[in-house]
């Protein structure tokens, strides 16, 4: 590997969802935006519903991840998720549909709603919905 470049890794359960090379990555970090660049420091990171963005040759590109877990150590940024799709991968009529469902869900509070969850599908709807062109 070039002293120049990171590799990126996004891995669900089901695949691996991207292996590239990239000078720098954004990370949705569960504090904040996270920037990585070459030679950073080992860190360890929570993720939240977001959207991945590395760069990719000249051009910028992103990838929806679930939330998961990011590590990054000797130039290599490894990412856990239960889920990633690339907006070409993405059903955008169901993402909609998701977050419909779950703002109904949240205006229409009742005792048994579960307000993490129902919050957790509109945040990985709209995350979904933000890669659609």
């Amino acid at each position: 590997m070039a002293d120049k470049t990171l590799k990126i890794e996004i891995i669900t359960p089901e695949r691996i969802a991207l292996s590239d090379e990239t000078t720098s990555v954004v990370l949705p970090a569960v504090d904040g935006e996270l920037g990585i660049w070459v030679n950073h420091a080992p860190l360890l990171a929570g993720l939240k519903p977001g959207v991945i963005t590395y760069k990719s040759g000249s051009s910028d590109e992103k990838i929806f991840v679930s939330g998961g877990f990011a590590e990054v150590s000797n130039n290599v940024v490894s990412i856990i998720a239960s889920a990633a799709e690339k907006g070409t991968e993405i059903d955008f009529a169901r993402a909609e549909a998701a977050r419909q469902r779950a703002k109904e869900r949240l205006s229409n509070k009742t005792p048994d709603l579960d307000v993490a969850r129902a919050e957790a599908a509109l945040a990985r709807a709209n995350a979904r919905l933000s890669l659609k062109k």
